[in-house]
């Protein structure tokens, strides 16, 4: 077994000093090894990875061409191809490369035959997931190649920071919320001699991510709220912010490309042999880890849209389409996975 980093460590803040006693560090041994273990090697191919993205990433290149690029080399890094072993998935991709441009915040991957090519004046969300043994590292950054997005990028860095600071067992998370909000609302952006306060997007955020699964069942607003529910010992947290200079509110449209199996999927009569067939395709090589229609050409399956798309019907796998804030707009994106 690899010993890799821990990586960045925060301080608890407040009456969560107390928490760095002796029965959160039993919780800790109690979880084995093996769960540090794994996320650290996740977290070190991640930031490997993102360094590599933001030192190669440049206008001009295609999305597909960017997203094979991040692909390749968490596959390299992980010394394996994302596909099972005996029946248990090993490593790989947590979910689908996202590359959302400009007023895109979330869940666009490129598609076969996508033509896209990233633009000087684009801003654009990076969002990587990696996972070892179903244990998933879900971060995010955003790259801006013109230095009018400063302020924009500065509000998504400092309201997950603020996240991430405040973040600490019994906190409860619609007043985590209002501290993102505070820190996120307190900033500005001047775009083409027009000045736009940074909302934060109220409809996204940060959310426990849970074995092979990565959005769990405890979600993190972006903006307070009386959410009473607390964090606990034992979670894991993606906290994630997004800014807009539009309404900072987003809604579905476009070409999906994410997709993932259902963990409570009903058991349907399928009668379309090629829907049953994907179905099996799907348990084998995601289990319900999300993946993207690129990672279905990928190991080799063929005219599976209509399958695909039955299968979303039928309510086993769910579609994530892309989530857009209004036309004109920007929007970025922040994100580090914390355990408590």
């Amino acid at each position: 077994m690899g010993n890799y980093p821990k990586g960045e460590e925060v301080e608890y803040n407040n009456d969560n000093l107390l928490r760095t006693t002796d029965e959160e560090k039993r919780h800790v041994e109690s979880l084995g090894s093996d769960f540090l273990s794994d996320y650290r090697q996740a977290a070190e191919t991640h930031r490997q990875v993102r360094q590599w993205a933001q030192r190669n990433i440049k206008p001009g290149q295609t999305l597909t061409e960017i997203a094979n690029g991040i692909e390749d080399s968490v596959r390299r890094l992980l010394g394996h191809d994302g596909l099972t072993e005996g029946d248990s998935i090993i490593a790989g991709m947590g979910f689908p490369t996202g590359l959302n441009i400009d007023e895109i915040a979330a869940h666009y991957s490129p598609n076969a035959g996508d033509k896209v090519v990233l633009q000087q004046n684009n801003v654009m969300k990076i969002d990587i997931g990696v996972h070892v043994n179903g244990r998933i590292v879900d971060s995010a950054f955003t790259m801006a190649f013109d230095p009018m997005y400063d302020n924009l990028l500065a509000a998504v860095k400092d309201a997950t920071n603020t996240g991430v600071r405040e973040a600490g067992i019994d906190v409860r998370l619609g007043e985590l919320g209002g501290y993102i909000q505070e820190a996120m609302e307190s900033y500005e952006c001047e775009i083409n001699g027009a000045t736009y306060p940074i909302k934060s997007i109220r409809n996204i955020g940060g959310h426990t991510i849970l074995p092979y699964r990565i959005h769990g069942t405890k979600s993190i607003p972006a903006v307070k709220s009386d959410d009473m529910t607390k964090m606990e010992e034992g979670d894991i947290f993606a906290i994630e912010t997004f800014g807009s200079t539009g309404n900072g509110w987003v809604y579905d449209q476009g070409d999906v490309s994410h997709y993932a199996l259902r963990a409570d999927a009903p058991k349907v009569d399928l009668r379309l042999s090629s829907a049953k067939s994907l179905l099996n395709v799907i348990k084998k090589n995601f289990h319900t880890i999300p993946f993207c229609r690129r990672y279905l050409d990928r190991i080799g399956q063929e005219k599976y849209l209509l399958g695909l798309n039955t299968l979303v019907k039928s309510g086993i796998v769910e579609d994530y389409p892309p989530l857009v804030d209004k036309k004109g707009s920007y929007t970025a994106q922040f994100e580090h996975a914390s355990n408590h």
